[in-house]
C-alpha cells in the first residue's frame, strides 16, 4: 500500500558526499521503521542502515559506521541517508524499505520497497 521513492543518487568522486532521500506516499509511514539497503554489481543485497519509527534507535553495517547517518522527518514522510567520505566500494543501487511491525528483524524483515537509486563513486 505504501509507495516509496528514492532520490539523490549520482556519480561522485571518492571522498565526496551524497544525501539520499526516501519519500513515502502515505501517512502510515510515520509509524514504520525504515531501512536502507544496497546491491552492488555481482553481489547480494546488503543491509546498510535502520531507524525506528521515532528516530530514537539506529543501526548500521560496520563498513559505513562513522561515515553514513540515517535520519527521518516524519512531517515530510521522508527518510534520509547522509553518506560522507564515499569510497568506490560504496557503489551500488541503494533501496529504502519500510517495516510495519515493531520488533521485526532490522536486517531482513521489511514490507515495502522502493525502486532504487544508483550511487557511483569513482576513484
Amino acid at each position: 500500500q505504501v509507495q516509496l521513492v528514492e532520490s539523490g543518487g549520482g556519480l561522485v568522486q571518492a571522498g565526496d558526499s551524497l544525501r539520499l532521500s526516501c519519500t513515502a506516499s502515505e501517512r502510515t509511514f510515520r509509524t514504520y521503521a525504515v531501512g536502507w539497503f544496497r546491491q552492488a554489481p555481482g553481489k547480494e543485497r546488503e543491509f546498510v542502515a535502520h531507524i525506528d519509527w521515532s528516530g530514537g534507535t539506529t543501526y548500521y553495517v560496520e563498513s559505513v559506521k562513522g561515515r553514513f547517518t540515517i535520519s527521518r522527518d516524519n512531517a515530510k514522510l521522508t527518510a534520509y541517508l547522509q553518506m560522507n567520505s564515499l569510497k568506490p566500494e560504496d557503489t551500488a543501487v541503494y533501496y529504502c524499505a519500510a517495516q510495519v511491525l515493531s520488533g521485526s528483524d532490522y536486517r531482513t524483515e521489511y514490507d515495502y520497497w522502493g525502486q532504487g537509486t544508483q550511487v557511483t563513486v569513482s576513484s
